[in-house]
């Protein structure tokens, strides 16, 4: 098969598309045709060996796994042994730890879920990380209830489109984008309130309150986000800029530290892959209530080029690759 491997560390030179051995399946995995997978910031991650302190699990001086991709979407062509609920010419989605890169993976049934019937093979590949990351930044570790006012800043990234409309889902009660100039248009028409273009203002010292921010950027000290939040409330951290060598764990720890100091809810996670929210997303995109928003489809041949766009261009939404 062809894939999109990598033997070390570097810039999306360090890619190219190779023939392969299809991967062989367990008793509880899905062999998958992929159709498409999308790329997310954990795929830059381990491209770039960024940061530093990150290769200790990807491997030291060049990644332990060789071929890239967490997101997939396509179809069941044999399952394991010990598979339920699946049977081959199924159409899933799904996010696996690596390998979606590739014209076969090996899916485990418990991170995958029937592909949503009324979008593309291109846009179900988008859903997966980010949008479970967005549902339980807010559902779930933001606790977001009905009326509430909601802020997410960095709302025209992958996360970030999600997270605009299952905050809207969810029965907020007002929602506001924090984007560039060139996005306010997007982050308007998934259904944002108000969007505030950081270019001319600094939502930090916009002198307005919210009950929730969901801080996907990570460019704000943790006090000055807390300074736009009601006196109870919520500021979610996932993600974001960080160093070289730490990334963002500083600030998330500093999160942990700072929280039971302080009179606002303080969080920070990292999502897990599991079946049942994709499932829920799946209700929530079948519905009308989700489109999942895609910048720019490549073919597989060209998925150094998508990483390449994907670091210097700062792109809106996803970026997806096509098989």
């Amino acid at each position: 098969m062809q894939a999109v491997a990598q033997d070390r560390y570097g810039s999306a030179e360090v890619l190219s598309v190779r023939t392969l051995p299809r991967p062989s399946i367990a008793g509880d995995e899905l062999l998958v045709r992929v159709r498409a997978a999308s790329i997310n910031m954990g795929d830059w991650f381990i491209m770039t060996g960024q940061p530093y302190v990150a290769r200790l699990a990807f491997g030291l001086t060049r990644p332990k796994v060789t071929v890239r991709g967490r997101d997939v979407a396509g179809e069941v062509i044999a399952v394991g042994a010990d598979v339920t609920g699946f049977q081959p010419g199924d159409e899933v989605y799904a996010e696996i730890s690596t390998g979606s890169f590739a014209e076969y993976a090996a899916v485990p049934t418990k991170v995958a879920w029937h592909r949503p019937t009324n979008v593309t093979f291109a846009q179900a590949a988008a859903v997966p990380v980010a949008g479970v990351t967005a549902l339980q930044g807010l559902r779930d570790h933001g606790r977001l209830r009905p009326g509430q006012r909601v802020l997410i800043n960095g709302a025209s990234g992958g996360v970030g489109t999600f997270a605009v409309q299952i905050a809207k889902a969810l029965g907020a009660a007002e929602v506001t984008g924090v984007c560039s100039t060139r996005n306010v248009e997007l982050v308007r028409s998934l259904g944002a309130d108000d969007v505030i273009d950081y270019t001319r203002e600094d939502f930090t010292r916009a002198g307005r309150r919210w009950d929730l921010l969901f801080d996907l950027a990570g460019r704000h000290r943790l006090a000055d986000c807390r300074r736009v939040l009601t006196r109870h409330g919520t500021l979610v951290l996932s993600g974001g800029a960080g160093g070289r060598w730490f990334g963002a764990l500083g600030r998330l720890a500093h999160s942990t530290i700072s929280g039971p100091f302080v009179s606002q809810q303080v969080r920070s996670f990292v999502a897990s892959a599991r079946q049942q929210p994709l499932r829920e997303l799946a209700e929530l995109i079948e519905a009308g209530k989700i489109v999942p928003a895609v910048e720019r489809t490549y073919p597989l041949a060209r998925a150094a080029d998508a990483m390449a766009h994907y670091e210097r261009a700062h792109p809106r939404a996803k970026l997806v690759i096509t098989m």
